[in-house]
């Protein structure tokens, strides 16, 4: 990158941060499988004049989606689930170990693969959301209240309702047919193949970030009152913006070891009700993508066919300004504005 594109980049990344009245910003770029770009922009804790860098972690919300979705593809690979497994109900993976029974309408229908495309029936991205309530139950008591509260209203498969829930479910889902916890399998499956060390599920509280993670500040909300340790599988994990490329780089092995073999790449990557959703993963056109939002946490992960794939993490949300997808549109300006990285 010459100066002049570096400054150009710089003013892209500060600019995004005075729109929005965001504390930092944390980028990075990978080309053809090397990473080419990273750099931090603004403060990672304003309070303490401590600058952003590279190495600064952020919790990087439905980001965690993708990861998710490549550790079930990777337990199929491994003969442990499959996409047509049904999750509760008699023969289903999770049984009737939750809720009261018998099941309200189209609970036992729901299957692994409606989880992967938000397509269960319901548990939608609302004020109705159950992620977002009841904090101080663990997992358990939460799906338990959740299939006895809040019925499906479309039958599995027919209609795509983003569900922060039905990716929660897939996190247990995980740790019934493992055996493990979540947490261990991510680590096991997915970050070592992809040469991550550093990624954590995330702490709620300020005492209990990572040693390196951010302190989230501007915000239309608290930061530090939701249950984001129960997010995991869902919303959960706190990485680097490096992390978040060398997992995007790694996915499909076109530049890296594989995380997973093509023909499960191709299944992983295909939509199916929503044109614009696969499992786990946004996609427009041949790019493969995913945002984050949380209370002080604005993000974007983006995986282009042309080998260019890149990251941003901020510690802060305007909900006024959209500060969501203006971090994508920054990174998009960044790219074009450093022409060494061939976008």
């Amino acid at each position: 990158m010459s100066a002049t594109e570096a400054r150009a980049v710089a003013d892209i990344a500060d600019g995004f941060l005075r729109n929005h009245g965001i504390p930092g910003v944390s980028v990075a770029v990978a080309r053809s499988g090397r990473i080419v770009y990273a750099q931090g922009f603004g403060l990672a804790n304003p309070e303490a004049g401590e600058a952003v860098t590279p190495a600064h972690q952020f919790r990087i919300a439905s980001i965690s989606k993708p990861f998710t979705a490549a550790l079930v593809f990777a337990l199929i690979e491994k003969g442990r689930l499959r996409l047509s497994d049904r999750v509760f109900g008699t023969g289903g993976i999770l049984g009737h170990v939750y809720g009261a029974q018998p099941y309200r309408r189209y609970v036992e229908d729901i299957t692994v693969e409606h989880l992967l495309t938000h397509t269960a029936g319901g548990w939608p991205n609302d004020a109705s959301d159950p992620m977002f309530s009841n904090r101080q139950m663990n997992h358990d008591q939460l799906v338990s209240w959740t299939l006895d509260n809040l019925p499906l209203t479309s039958q599995p498969g027919s209609a795509y309702a983003y569900s922060n829930f039905g990716f929660c479910l897939l996190g247990r889902v995980i740790e019934k047919a493992t055996r493990q916890y979540y947490a261990t399998m991510m680590r096991d499956l997915v970050f070592h193949p992809a040469g991550i060390t550093q990624m954590r599920i995330a702490g709620n509280t300020l005492a209990l970030r990572a040693p390196q993670e951010v302190v989230y500040g501007a915000s239309d909300s608290d930061a530090y009152g939701m249950n984001v340790t129960r997010m995991d599988a869902h919303g959960g994990w706190v990485a680097s913006a490096r992390d978040l490329v060398r997992f995007a780089v790694a996915v499909d092995g076109t530049y890296a070891r594989p995380v997973l073999r093509p023909e499960s790449v191709a299944v992983m990557t295909t939509p199916t009700v929503n044109p614009n959703y696969a499992k786990g993963w946004s996609i427009t056109g041949r790019n493969w993508w995913h945002n984050g939002s949380l209370p002080g946490t604005s993000s974007v992960m983006v995986r282009t066919p042309g080998g260019l794939c890149w990251a941003a993490l901020a510690n802060g949300r305007n909900s006024k300004t959209d500060s969501v997808a203006a971090i994508d549109r920054m990174m998009w300006d960044v790219v074009k504005a450093a022409k060494g990285f061939g976008g």
